[in-house]
């Protein structure tokens, strides 16, 4: 990835546009901004961009109207939306629409960047299985988190494999605490690489935290090594399981 990364900021803000711009302002970064999506969607026919970053409110054609004209368009360009806490849903729809993640406001300069460093690495990462041992019938947010719904009720979580194939080797991990509520899309936990990029596992499903997996602290290669086993995050006792359900999709076994 020594190439110059080509990344497009779209925001109706001219502030917002000048403030993500000016967090990537780097040599390994050249970046355009637009004020509109009908401007961006002229620019990504013109140029290939790696990374398009998008607000996901904003009038004629939405953040969520340009990923999906994007999507069609340019197939490899990851794209990030910017979100409001009460857009949170429709990022998580984004999501399973194909976008590469989303990034709440307000946020740091840090976040951002960790961010489309890891949409970058996606690229360059081969979607290998082998040796994972990856259940049936579990939901997600595609490649993100995962949820087990137990024969109790209660919702097991973790996180996806190709979230997990964007980051180096796992340096921590922050996970909430026993009867702390999480709604769904919000962050459910943090883990932190060692690049010092800022993983978020977006919470999969509304609910009360029952149960969190102390042992990773012991021993963090758990985390990659068995994702969907004993590398768990948390459990969690869902309100509105049935409805919320219908934001996330099956997870395929590649």
């Amino acid at each position: 990835m020594s190439e110059i990364a080509k990344i497009l900021v779209v925001d109706d803000e001219l502030p917002v546009c000048k403030s993500v711009a000016g967090a990537l302002a780097d040599s390994a970064y050249a970046v355009d901004t637009v004020l509109s999506g009908e401007e961006a969607l002229r620019k990504c026919k013109e140029i290939s961009y790696d990374v398009v970053i998008t607000d996901l409110m904003m009038p004629g054609i939405s953040g969520m109207d340009l990923l999906k004209a994007v999507h069609d368009l340019r197939p490899d360009t990851r794209v990030i939306m910017i979100t409001g806490y009460p857009s949170i849903q429709s990022a998580v729809q984004a999501i399973k629409l194909g976008a590469f993640d989303y990034i709440p406001k307000p946020f740091t300069p840090d976040e951002l960047r960790s961010l489309v460093a890891r949409a970058r690495a996606r690229k360059d990462v081969h979607e290998d299985t082998k040796g994972l041992n990856i259940p049936g019938g579990l939901y997600c947010i595609p490649d993100n988190a995962w949820i087990k719904i137990e024969n109790d009720g209660t919702v097991r979580a973790g996180v996806h494999h190709n979230l997990l194939n964007t980051m180096k080797a796992i340096r921590s991990v922050e996970l909430p605490s026993i009867n702390e509520t999480r709604y769904q899309g919000e962050a459910c936990a943090l883990i932190t690489d060692s690049k010092k990029h800022v993983l978020r596992m977006w919470t999969p499903i509304t609910g009360r935290v029952v149960a969190v997996n102390n042992e990773l602290q012991n021993d963090l290669s758990k985390l990659k090594n068995d994702p969907y086993g004993e590398g768990w995050l948390v459990v969690l006792a869902p309100t509105n399981l049935d409805s919320e359900k219908k934001n996330l999709a099956l997870l395929k076994k590649e």
